[in-house]
């Protein structure tokens, strides 16, 4: 159900055997389902986990799964990469957000999963976000910038390099992306379609 890495492996083991007592550890997810879904990953003193936990053996350790997330965290994987600070943990689980929109899903699903799936959680490392605006008959997307992303001189290049690359390449129906977004004053926006399908950027 859930792998771990040789490299989290030894950095769990190395943890454990840090500490006084006798610990496994634990996993859960928290709003399973929804676009805001995220891993819980505990320590868990041996005798407390729950009842219904599933339990997975590990070299040293073993590891309890929440009976209730279990199906959410089928191929998920828990990985540990060192550098020059120590390392980074990373839990990733592709089935915890929910089912990805199939190919005959309208454009607003499909592209509204992107954004909160893909684009949304890297923008959100600057305190950003994005949202769909609408989509216009020449399927151009247009999306609105929030948070730290509004008026943020490098939205332009977070766009056409970052955003509208995931887009396209998962939507080829695509044709443009455009950005909806006033950011000299935060309040109005400065694209308007018009009869012509022409944007006023």
């Amino acid at each position: 159900m859930i792998e771990i890495t040789e490299s989290a492996q030894t950095y769990f083991r190395r943890l454990i055997e840090q500490q006084d007592d006798d610990l496994s550890l634990r996993i859960s997810v928290n709003h399973a389902g929804t676009p805001g879904a995220g891993c819980d990953l505990q320590f868990c003193p041996v005798g407390q986990s729950m009842p219904d936990d599933l339990e997975l053996d590990f070299s040293g350790f073993s590891l309890f799964v929440a009976r209730a997330s279990a199906p959410w965290l089928e191929k998920a994987q828990i990985d540990f990469e060192e550098d020059a600070t120590g390392g980074q943990l990373t839990i990733k689980a592709p089935g915890i957000k929910g089912s990805e929109p199939s190919a005959e899903a309208s454009l607003e699903d499909r592209i509204g999963w992107l954004l909160e799936t893909e684009v949304n959680p890297a923008l959100a490392s600057h305190g950003g976000q994005v949202a769909l605006v609408e989509i216009t008959e020449k399927k151009e997307v247009v999306l609105q910038f929030g948070g730290g992303c509004q008026g943020c001189g490098m939205a332009d290049v977070t766009l056409k390099q970052g955003i509208e690359q995931t887009l396209m390449r998962n939507v080829p129906e695509i044709t443009a992306v455009l950005d909806a977004t006033d950011h000299r004053s935060g309040t109005n926006p400065y694209y308007a379609g018009d009869a012509s399908g022409e944007s006023a950027v």
